[in-house]
């Protein structure tokens, strides 16, 4: 017999599990019962509710990342270093966990609790305050400019992030995260150096006005 620890962990694995079918309906305890080959009410004898398995899911998912977040961003690397560390994680992570790119996205948590959906919206905050702390390191360095707009810097490489989580989850996962990853950093990363200023002490991205 499975000790609690590991009946919750077989748990939440076979939940993962479901999620990585991109054909899955509504998840339903019945459903996730049978799977298990045991009754909705040996479930509950480890979580008290649906909600609580998918936050038991978050949880790991919190750890995961921003376990790796926090080793990178205590690294003695460049600013833009640790912006690209922390893309490819998010990627990466994504595409060796089907299931949990379904709760990132938000689309496994349709119809249920609210407050997954405002946990897994504080997540990509916290995400994108990690990014911005690592432009503002950048600034340090003089990669970027120190009036840079990291806010709104953070935001496009969260969206990008995003973006690549929710064509992951609509394909099918046929269309992988990390897919073109190294031709597309560099892109990215030419839209963080724009922000380096010129002579003038303008950013070299902000185009000059032209009277008509």
């Amino acid at each position: 017999m499975a000790k609690p620890g590991e009946r919750k962990l077989q748990i939440l694995q076979a939940l993962a599990g479901m999620l990585e079918d991109p054909k899955a309906e509504k998840i339903t305890t019945a459903a996730l019962a049978a799977r298990l080959d045991c009754s909705e009410a040996a479930l509950y004898r480890h979580f008290a509710s649906k909600a609580q398995m998918f936050e038991g899911l978050i949880e790991f998912i919190e750890t995961s990342i921003f376990g790796v977040i926090n080793q990178i961003s205590a690294e003695p690397t460049q600013g833009l270093q640790q912006v690209e560390h922390i893309l490819a994680l998010l990627l990466g992570f994504a595409q060796r966990n089907r299931g949990m790119t379904r709760v990132l996205t938000g689309d496994a948590l349709v119809n249920e609790n609210e407050r997954l959906q405002a946990r897994i919206n504080l997540l990509h905050d916290k995400i994108e305050a990690a990014l911005k702390q690592a432009l503002r390191v950048a600034a340090t360095q003089q990669q970027i400019a120190a009036s840079a707009d990291f806010g709104a810097l953070a935001n496009v490489l969260l969206c990008y992030v995003a973006g690549r989580w929710q064509q992951y989850a609509k394909s099918g996962f046929t269309r992988e995260p990390m897919a073109q990853w190294t031709q597309q950093w560099p892109m990215l990363c030419i839209a963080c150096l724009s922000q380096q200023t010129d002579r003038t002490g303008r950013s070299a991205a902000q185009p000059t006005r032209t009277i008509v």
